[in-house]
């Protein structure tokens, strides 16, 4: 008896938008097609040098505002290749699959995380044809999924549910050839094996980074020591309501006791957020007061101007407490004032925030009334 077996050509697509990172997701599927026997083939943006049949197309997704480098992909690609099956999953896939399916009848969306994907380590090696990620050689890692708070204005509960630790070892999910582990939970500290996670790193060496910010509500002496003891180049936390503020304090007071330096501790913190259905949001006031905290107790500051999940431009959407002149300043001041978009806790700026009456005086620009030394740290 004769099995006829054959080669699926599965082309992988990530859009033309900009990203920091490689798309985590695209590699998982690289590892799951190629346990079916797949032959996989990863491109960035459009490329018209595939010379192989394609029978199926994923395309990845980030941010509803970056929907136009999807569409193209979309295009490009089934016009390419006519007669494969296209699937766009991802962030915006998720969120709004009707924008997708209204322009795409023939196109099918998965929302959601994959579930069988999600058992596979990611294929790092796709990375190497691609210009952008050839020099890639970080892990990207989820210990756990979901989060345990439920912020109005977060995507992770529409993405990925309520919060579960899938995993109680960090070690078997970095690669043998990386030292470096980027962690991309959503609350890493809300997982029961987060301390013994940062105790494996700590003991092999591996330097974490973790970039989707910490839960300075789960801080503690122990947690804080062990942090210090990993020496990442930064440590990211949010700030993004006033009534964190014992929470924030005290997690910069537990980093400096175990050594690590304040103005590595940066912050992000949230403006222009509001809710229709609460009738509730931030306002500059607000915001000065945390900016005026941090600066006090010496830690950096990365303002995030809210964006709604379903916007399809990037900074279309104006809180009715703010006005696109108040929103305009931070804008400007973080590319003056400030250094890779962050506001450092150099002495010049400390004192320009901790003397300003109000937000336009904290905000304005002034080069030549006040001379400010920027130190390196990124």
């Amino acid at each position: 008896m004769f099995i006829l077996c054959y080669i699926v050509n599965t082309l992988l697509v990530e859009p033309d938008y900009y990203s920091r990172y490689p798309p985590l997701g695209l590699m998982k599927l690289a590892s799951l097609y190629r346990s079916y026997g797949n032959d996989i083939i990863y491109v960035r943006g459009l490329n018209n040098n595939i010379n192989k049949k394609i029978r199926q197309i994923n395309i990845t997704s980030l941010f509803t505002y970056a929907w136009k480098p999807v569409h193209d992909a979309i295009d490009f690609y089934h016009n390419m290749f006519p007669e494969a099956e296209i699937t766009v999953g991802g962030i915006y896939a998720t969120l709004m699959p009707e924008h997708i399916q209204n322009a795409y009848p023939f196109v099918k969306v998965f929302k959601g995380l994959h579930p069988k994907a999600e058992e596979y380590l990611p294929s790092y090696d796709i990375l190497k044809d691609v210009d952008k990620w050839k020099d890639w050689k970080k892990s990207i890692v989820f210990t756990s999924r979901g989060c345990i708070r439920n912020c109005p204005f977060c995507v992770v509960p529409k993405t990925e549910g309520k919060f579960r630790a899938n995993e109680n070892s960090i070690l078997h999910l970095i690669h043998p050839d990386h030292k470096e582990v980027v962690i991309w939970d959503n609350n890493f500290l809300a997982s029961p094996y987060a301390k013994k996670m940062l105790k494996e790193m700590l003991e092999h060496g591996i330097k974490p980074d973790f970039n989707q910010g910490l839960d300075a509500r789960l801080m503690n002496e122990e947690i804080a020591g062990l942090l210090a003891d990993l020496k990442p180049k930064t440590i990211h936390f949010a700030y993004d309501f006033v009534g964190e503020r014992k929470a924030v304090q005290k997690t910069i007071d537990l980093l400096e006791k175990a050594g690590y330096k304040k103005r590595y501790i940066i912050f992000y913190m949230l403006y222009n957020f509001y809710d229709y259905r609460l009738n509730y949001g931030d306002t500059p006031e607000d915001f000065l007061i945390r900016l005026k905290d941090l600066m006090e107790w010496e830690a950096s500051a990365y303002p995030m101007r809210y964006i709604p999940l379903n916007a399809l431009e990037k900074n279309s959407f104006i809180s009715p407490l703010w006005t696109p002149e108040q929103l305009e300043m931070i804008a400007d001041a973080r590319r003056v004032l400030g250094y890779g978009g962050a506001f450092v806790p150099y002495r010049g700026f400390v004192n320009k925030i901790l003397d300003a009456t109000n937000f336009e005086e904290a905000m304005e620009l002034r080069p030549k009334k006040i001379k400010l030394k920027k130190e390196i740290i990124f």
